[in-house]
């Protein structure tokens, strides 16, 4: 839009029209969130939605009422559908009407939460510092914001990384990892999530750091095997840097003995990460929060506010608690950089500990929720979820047709279809066409894994609009569909 000098601007020409459609657009978010329940979990985009994203690079302008009545013919019918009460794929959050509504007010802001002396900087660390309580982290602990846990996890293996390196003689950020006179090794159950191989191949160490070890039935890390690695490796000539203990794996929901392995840790003088990503947040359950004990003895902990804290994507955190090491690892100042005692310039710079430089104020629906809320309502939520997903291992150890797959340790339930006389081969294709069914009739989002060889269903309940009355539907639907592909 063109002003009065003939210089321009991307401010709406009339905003009075900007307004009323925003409005309207607020008005009907909320209708999406509060009918929910009528739509189905998950919808396949048809061919003309594809055909419609085949379009060219727009040249000219597009009215904003035309842009909006595509996002809503085109877009919002075929979600991912994670606020859906039935949605239970992978780990996610469901999201929130509050943590929305601060997304838009972030935006509005604008503020670029690389550092600078501003109101929204300080939300930020005040969220952080909240997350730190929570974990049980010490006052001086050091952490940041990143977009998700795969971002945590690698600002944490980054400073676990220069920290071995320097007990090595090696300043890894000046020399580089070709310096170090020995392979490092990091250490973490086979249930391990593959963010860490890709974050080790990210650092310049390779997958060959990764040393898997093997589980005990409960799919939690074997500590006798993890003995017999460390000791291995040191006497092939590598030096163990790190354990990477599950607070909850990805497949089962699993919580490692952080106690035992932390003590080990000590013990060893090996860097002691959490990843905490499903189950960090256990600690503040007060029923539960004993699944995670020694989760605050840890050197750092990554853990997801959009998992548990379903605050809308996306926002994850990393805690290191040598806040020295922590700021060492990423801190840089250019000349277009520098700190003063005064000015904009005059606070704690955030881009100082991580990777990104520019960074969204993803802080303010966090504080916005907790604020409104309160951390025991998560609490509670926490646990609803691990009731509910105890109510359906119930379900389907009252059904014949059905099995268990993986002990349930919080909220994640693995099971499977019986077919009598079948192989594993022939069990995996007849419950992947259950899962795909249920998926396809958008009744349900459930997902599927393999434990041991053995294909599994997968239900994550980390949802807080689901109840007990939905997984009665899944299991009817399972049943159904098991009897007609029979």
């Amino acid at each position: 839009m063109a002003n009065g000098d003939d210089e321009h601007t991307l401010d709406p020409g009339d905003w009075s029209a900007a307004r009323a459609l925003a409005h309207r657009a607020v008005d009907e978010a909320i209708d999406h969130l509060a009918r929910v329940r009528e739509r189905p979990a998950w919808r396949e985009p048809p061919p003309s939605v594809h055909a419609f994203f085949d379009a060219p690079l727009p040249r000219e302008a597009t009215p904003l009422e035309q842009v909006y009545r595509d996002w809503q013919e085109q877009v919002r019918p075929y979600p991912m559908g994670n606020i859906h009460p039935r949605f239970w794929a992978w780990f996610m959050g469901a999201g929130n009407f509050t943590g929305a509504l601060a997304d838009f007010l972030a935006a509005v802001d604008g503020s670029n939460l690389g550092g600078g002396h501003t109101a929204p900087a300080l939300v930020d660390r005040q969220v952080v510092r909240w997350l730190r309580e929570m974990v049980g982290f010490p006052e001086g602990a050091s952490g940041t914001l990143t977009n998700g846990g795969s971002a945590a996890n690698l600002v944490a293996l980054t400073v676990a990384r220069n920290v071995k390196a320097a007990e090595a003689g090696v300043d890894v950020r000046a020399a580089g990892v070709t310096a170090l006179p020995r392979p490092l090794r990091f250490y973490a159950s086979e249930q391990v999530h593959s963010c860490h191989q890709k974050a080790l191949e990210v650092l310049g160490l390779g997958r060959a750091a990764l040393h898997l070890v093997a589980t005990d039935a409960g799919h939690r890390i074997d500590l006798a095997a993890l003995r017999s690695a460390v000791a291995e490796d040191r006497a092939r000539g590598t030096q163990p840097a790190a354990v990477i203990a599950s607070a909850g794996t990805v497949n089962t929901g699993a919580v490692d003995d952080l106690v035992a392995v932390g003590e080990f840790c000590r013990r060893e003088r090996l860097w002691f990460h959490v990843d905490g990503c499903i189950g960090a947040l256990l600690r503040i359950a007060p029923a539960h929060r004993h699944l995670v004990a020694g989760i605050e003895q840890a050197d750092s902990v990554a853990l997801d506010p959009h998992k548990w804290l379903h605050a809308p994507f996306d926002v994850g955190c990393a805690l290191v608690r040598d806040a020295h090491a922590h700021h060492a690892s990423f801190a840089l100042h250019p000349e277009y950089l520098e700190e003063h005692a005064r000015g904009i310039a005059g606070a704690p710079h955030l881009f100082d500990y991580g990777i990104e430089l520019s960074r969204s104020f993803r802080a303010l629906k966090v504080w916005m929720m907790l604020r409104e809320h309160g951390v025991e309502a998560f609490g509670r939520l926490i646990a609803q979820n691990i009731a509910q997903a105890q109510h359906l291992a119930q379900r389907i150890a009252a059904e014949p047709a059905l099995e268990l797959m993986a002990p349930v340790a919080t909220n994640i339930v693995c099971f499977r279809h019986r077919l009598p006389g079948a192989d594993e081969a022939a069990l995996k294709e007849f419950n992947t066409e259950i899962l795909l069914r249920a998926q396809e009739s958008g009744l349900a989002v459930p997902t599927d894994t393999t434990l041991a060889g053995r294909h599994s269903l997968r239900v994550a309940i980390a949802n807080h609009r689901t109840r007990r009355a939905d997984l009665d539907l899944l299991i009817d639907e399972v049943l159904r569909l098991g009897r007609t592909l029979a």
